[in-house]
């Protein structure tokens, strides 16, 4: 089982993440998030964290241009795309890019998951987070968690992650109902929007670490 902690915006969680036993770390490359970061502010994290934990470029929608921008900048290990990619343009960007891709689906109910399906075989994994509230601009980063028994028929079809309202009280939970073989958080480990908690960090990744073991995430 996999941890990643998103939405990393200093040195000292990135730190912190790294020490806690962080499996990845992600930067949000999306201006209308309160957690958004330029390729050159993120570039110095990820610096920290090469050759120690793998980075993740989170990313909307993005076309070719900024896709270039971040990996000639930050050099991500993967691609997190969070907007309406579909099928055809999330196998174009992996290989675009040539790096590993996790698709975002929110997820409202079990009609959701099943969209899920058109993209087996094409991201590397498959991240299943709460679905958006209505005109809200922004995809990921809520809060929100949805009924995570929607996942329940997906223990045979992995890998999977789960996002969505994860903190450190509920995580454990989450992972024993569904099987996830990653637990993405971003707002959970928050003071404030954007204001990651070097404490907050540690006891996430405490209590997914507490959980029973998992099937092992995709490989590195």
């Amino acid at each position: 089982m996999k941890v990643k902690i998103c939405g990393v915006r200093t040195p000292s969680i990135v730190n912190a993440a790294l020490e806690a036993g962080a499996d990845y770390v992600g930067f949000v490359f999306f201006p209308k998030s309160p957690r958004h970061v330029t390729p050159e502010a993120a570039r110095p994290l990820a610096e920290l964290a090469f050759g120690r934990v793998e980075t993740v470029a989170v990313l909307v929608d993005p076309d070719d241009a900024s896709i270039d921008k971040i990996l000639t900048t930050v050099r991500p290990s993967l691609l997190q795309l969070h907007g309406n990619e579909t099928p055809d343009r999330v196998a174009a960007i992996r290989a675009h890019s040539g790096l590993r891709t996790i698709k975002a689906i929110g997820v409202a109910g079990p009609d959701n998951v099943a969209t899920a399906a058109a993209y087996r075989g094409i991201a590397d994994m498959i991240l299943f987070d709460a679905r958006a509230p209505a005109g809200s601009g922004v995809p990921g980063g809520h809060g929100l968690a949805f009924d995570w028994h929607a996942l329940g028929g997906l223990r045979a079809e992995r890998p999977f992650a789960l996002s969505g309202g994860l903190d450190p009280d509920n995580v454990w939970e989450a992972l024993v109902t569904t099987g996830a073989d990653m637990v993405d958080v971003s707002s959970g480990v928050e003071r404030a929007p954007g204001e990651k908690d070097e404490a907050l960090v540690r006891a996430f990744i405490q209590a997914a670490r507490a959980a029973p073991p998992l099937q092992k995430a995709f490989a590195s």
